[in-house]
């Protein structure tokens, strides 16, 4: 008699059923995802053909709308992957926004007012000074409402009210009230805008890159499982989530790519540039703008932390039962501090894209956005209740609350009743959220 090699696992056993269920089995695709793409596509194709009926044409299936929808998206959806942590350690934060107009004109004031008498009007490190500065004033701020949370036991409700108050009035007293404009054309940059994108070119290496690393991950995945003898998915289901994952990237490509300069930028460009070339023959695509691979870049990072580090099973840990996770040894004080600086780091970096995009700063910066943020993690999945939330999840709760909105505006509706379907929506996420745990136990 021989024994079976370890390494040679078997595939998982056939699943049974639909053929719907059937594919999202072998595939192990999340169905709160789904129900989330569902949904987004549901409201952008509501919109589009509401538009289409009583304003005359569709305006929200465009390349145009949809390319600025990434940039408006880039902000909140890198602060909702923060809110998950906090959110799954069962707290809650409600002065990311006017953390944001803080940091915001902190930053205006120091690149407008501090650095061109020291370096010079623009040096070429007065971005990345400040940029530096806004993250880490962002993380100090938060790190001491982690501070006040794990270590003075207020709880985080009350803590992070009082910082929406108090840093709003912060945001308003640095320069009394007034705004800072225009800010560095570097910083500018970061906004996105028709020069903050990285073009035609840049966008297919980028897609093409994404189109690896999907692969690479579908193919180690499939390594490991084989390596530690867990059930492997069928192949047909690796080639089918490597074809839509593809798909996905190389059609956001072609978007992207599709929405072209403004007929008076290029002018502009041809007579900086020197061109003989008739402005209105040219087609310069946008690409992808910097703040949506900044808010990809911020998802891939806080993806493994959360997944692949022992700080993101701490998080989890701690969410799940804070009492088991402090006798398991766990320092929980020290993770909340650590918690809210990564959150307040990260809602500084949204203040950069979100003043850089504006090219000013505001007191009123980042107003609301603390509703935006929180409704985005639990759009996304996170429970109220802690212990469970994903970063991708996040992103796309923010892409959701963000095409609401931006739907909202472009068919006419005015502020309050954006207002009133931004709030229906986050009790109705709650409800779903309820629903979603009383089956799960």
């Amino acid at each position: 008699m021989t024994d079976t090699p370890s390494h040679l696992s078997t595939p998982a056993p056939k699943p049974s059923g639909n053929p719907l269920a059937r594919l999202l089995k072998a595939t192990e695709i999340d169905t709160r995802l789904l129900g989330m793409l569902g949904a987004l596509l549901l409201i952008w194709v509501g919109f589009h053909v509401y538009g289409a009926i009583f304003n005359n044409g569709g305006a929200f299936l465009t390349p145009r709308n949809l390319w600025n929808l990434s940039v408006q998206t880039a902000s909140i959806g890198i602060m909702a992957t923060g809110m998950v942590l906090v959110i799954v350690t069962r707290n809650i934060d409600l002065s990311v926004g006017s953390v944001v107009g803080v940091t915001g004109m902190a930053m205006g004031i120091l690149q407008v007012e501090v650095l061109p008498d020291i370096v010079g009007i623009g040096h070429w490190s007065i971005w990345i000074v400040t940029t530096l500065f806004g993250i880490a004033l962002g993380g100090l701020i938060g790190a001491f409402h982690g501070w006040l949370i794990a270590y003075r036991k207020i709880p985080s409700f009350i803590v992070t009210l009082g910082g929406l108050m108090v840093w709003r009035g912060m945001a308003f007293l640095a320069n009394n009230g007034k705004t800072i404009s225009p800010v560095d054309s570097t910083f500018a940059l970061l906004g996105g805008g028709p020069y903050g994108a990285i073009g035609a070119t840049g966008s297919w290496i980028v897609g093409l890159l994404a189109c690896a690393g999907i692969i690479f991950l579908l193919v180690n995945g499939r390594a490991q499982r084989r390596k530690h003898d867990f059930p492997l998915r069928p192949l047909w289901a690796e080639v089918f989530l490597g074809a839509i994952g593809c798909g996905a990237v190389i059609g956001a490509v072609l978007l992207v790519n599709a929405y072209p300069w403004p007929i008076g930028i290029v002018k502009a460009y041809v007579k900086d540039q020197g061109l003989t070339v008739d402005p209105e023959t040219l087609f310069i695509s946008h690409g992808f703008a910097i703040p949506v691979l900044i808010l990809i870049g911020v998802g891939i990072v806080m993806t493994v932390l959360m997944t692949r580090t022992r700080f993101g099973r701490y998080v989890f840990a701690i969410g799940g039962n804070p009492e088991a996770a402090s006798l398991a040894g766990i320092n929980t004080k020290a993770m909340t501090t650590k918690i809210f600086a990564l959150m307040g780091a990260l809602t500084g970096l949204a203040a950069v894209i979100a003043s850089a995009r504006l090219n000013s700063a505001t007191n009123a910066l980042g107003t609301l956005d603390e509703l935006y943020v929180i409704a985005a993690a639990v759009i996304g999945g996170t429970s109220l209740a802690g212990g469970l939330g994903t970063i991708y999840g996040a992103i796309l709760g923010a892409l959701v609350m963000q095409s609401l909105q931006s739907g909202m505006v472009l068919i006419g509706f005015d502020a309050s009743i954006q207002r009133i379907v931004v709030g229906l929506v986050l009790v109705f996420a709650v409800y779903l959220d309820n629903v979603y745990n009383s089956r799960r136990k």
